[in-house]
């Protein structure tokens, strides 16, 4: 008998403080200053909201994942498993999952980490959907997506402009009838030195010359060709559109890596699809990388955008670069669970 899952519940953590794009361009150069408008006029972000120094991305994983539990009527007890997805781990080792089944105390739940940056929560949805269609006995499930990249940027990188801090979760469970209905995925690592945490690893563990150098920060070396997401994203949302069994016309919304609104705009052109049925949030939180899907999701929810029986497509596209699509049923449980 197949087993089928479904979305639960969502829940999304921001910090306090919030930074504007001019509050960040008074803090640099001005070369600094001059990116921060270009950026700006590029992206459509006009703020971002960022975690006090000290704050961990387990702990931003930690909230959003507390306010799932709490709207899905859950305790973290009854989780049998959980997988964190970001590219801003608490540590090399251990995983950053660990470390957030200690925080909530799920003691009987396993845990993972999924590393491939903003295609982070789609591909651990996929893999949670798999493990529980796969796995007798594994029934609740936490995915979460969560980015804390402001911790990792240098003082005077410009591309702080976009590192918006926050985490988005969902839980997650086997159902009788299918929520979760098809995953595809793409990469290409001919581009994983061009944007990245380049020492602190194997390649190049960190030493006092990569840090004096910055090379333990995150460094943007070399932007990506409009083209992988201009036209990678049309092409992983037909094909998960298909691999799900639906035509274009059968998704209700399409819920993108949000980090520009002109790459959203023209990926709905390019599909024939009307752009109010993107939802978007980067105006209000910046980039949140990993944690951006299940913040608009949740976004989309809580405004009544998204409601039952309707089918949502997500597209994650992160660094390296890796590129995860999802397609999921709106059930009952899930949109009453904001309301």
């Amino acid at each position: 008998m197949h087993r089928h899952t479904e979305l639960l519940a969502t829940g999304v953590y921001l910090p306090e403080r919030e930074l504007t794009n001019d509050a960040l361009a008074a803090s640099l150069s001005e070369e600094g200053r001059a990116s921060v408008a270009k950026y700006a006029a590029a992206s459509g972000i006009v703020r971002r909201f960022v975690a006090e120094e000290g704050v961990a991305t387990s702990e931003l994983a930690a909230r959003a994942a507390k306010v799932a539990l709490e709207r899905a009527g859950v305790s973290a007890e009854q989780l049998d498993l959980i997988v964190v997805g970001t590219d801003t781990p608490d540590y090399i080792t251990p995983a950053t999952s660990v470390v957030l089944q200690h925080r909530l105390q799920a003691t009987n739940a396993g845990t993972f980490d999924v590393g491939c940056a903003c295609a982070s929560f789609p591909t651990a949805l996929a893999s949670v959907a798999g493990i529980i269609a796969a796995s007798p006995g594994v029934d609740l499930a936490l995915v979460v997506g969560a980015y804390r990249m402001s911790a990792l940027a240098g003082a005077e990188d410009p591309a702080r402009f976009f590192y918006g801090d926050g985490a988005g979760a969902a839980v997650v469970r086997r159902s009788a009838a299918p929520g979760f209905l098809a995953s595809a995925f793409r990469a290409d690592g001919s581009y994983a030195q061009r944007w990245g945490v380049f020492s602190g690893g194997t390649v190049e563990p960190a030493s006092e010359e990569s840090v004096r150098e910055g090379r333990t920060r995150v460094q943007l070396l070399h932007g990506y060709p409009p083209q992988v997401n201009d036209e990678g994203w049309p092409l992983l949302t037909r094909q998960v559109v298909e691999r799900a069994g639906l035509t274009l016309a059968d998704i209700d919304h399409f819920v993108f890596t949000q980090v520009r609104r002109p790459t959203i705009e023209g990926v709905m052109r390019t599909l024939d699809v009307p752009i109010g049925r993107a939802p978007m949030i980067m105006e209000r939180v910046g980039y949140t990388g990993s944690a951006c899907i299940p913040m608009a999701l949740d976004d989309a929810l809580a405004r009544g955008v998204i409601r039952v029986g309707q089918h949502v497509a997500m597209v994650g596209s992160g660094v390296g670069f890796n590129q995860a699509a999802a397609v999921v049923r709106i059930t009952e449980a899930l949109a009453g669970a904001v309301s």
